[in-house]
């Protein structure tokens, strides 16, 4: 089983995978976001091509092929569910991820954890971040593409703690 936690910077993505890997037996958190700093740090801004040069290292097409890969080795060697926390809002990344996570594991479960900007803002100045441009950036963008039915299955979570939003991703998974 795979299950991704999809949503906007300070949505409760880490909380609520933090919450849920102690009740899923035999699971384990594989975090893609460490992939991303690896590359940061090997890959030098003059090897990057022309569309990898951005702000976010989801953009480098490698950081794409070994979140896949690394997922596929984690389950066939340790043999574990992954719970997998990360903000993917762009729809042709969150396509190549989704669909290498299904060649994988047949039992992939999606969620996205939605709440306003506001929300968000406070939530990242809580745990003691700058709400920067960079973070204004990127919750506008999360937060219109998240809208998208493509990214079902939506859990507001504005009124929600995480144990709560862990309650309903642990129901969700039970009834299929």
């Amino acid at each position: 089983m795979i299950i991704m936690i999809n949503g906007a910077f300070g949505s409760g993505k880490t909380s609520t995978a933090q919450r849920l890997q102690p009740l899923i037996a035999d699971s384990m958190i594989f975090d893609p976001e460490e992939i991303g700093y690896m590359l940061r740090k090997i890959l030098h801004e003059n090897m990057l091509f022309e569309n990898e040069r951005t702000d976010d290292f989801q953009d480098i097409e490698l950081w794409r092929i070994l979140t896949v890969k690394t997922a596929e080795e984690l389950k066939r060697r340790y043999k574990k569910h992954l719970i997998v926390p990360m903000t993917i809002y762009k729809a042709d990344h969150f396509d190549y991820i989704l669909n290498g996570f299904k060649r994988i594991d047949e039992e992939v479960f999606h969620f996205c954890l939605t709440a306003s900007e506001d929300t968000i803002r406070q939530r990242i100045e809580q745990r003691g971040d700058t709400f920067n441009h960079w973070y204004q950036l990127h919750t506008r963008s999360g937060v219109s593409a998240f809208a998208d039915k493509k990214f079902h299955d939506h859990i507001q979570t504005d009124q929600l703690e995480p144990d709560k939003i862990t309650a309903i991703i642990l129901q969700k998974i039970s009834q299929r």
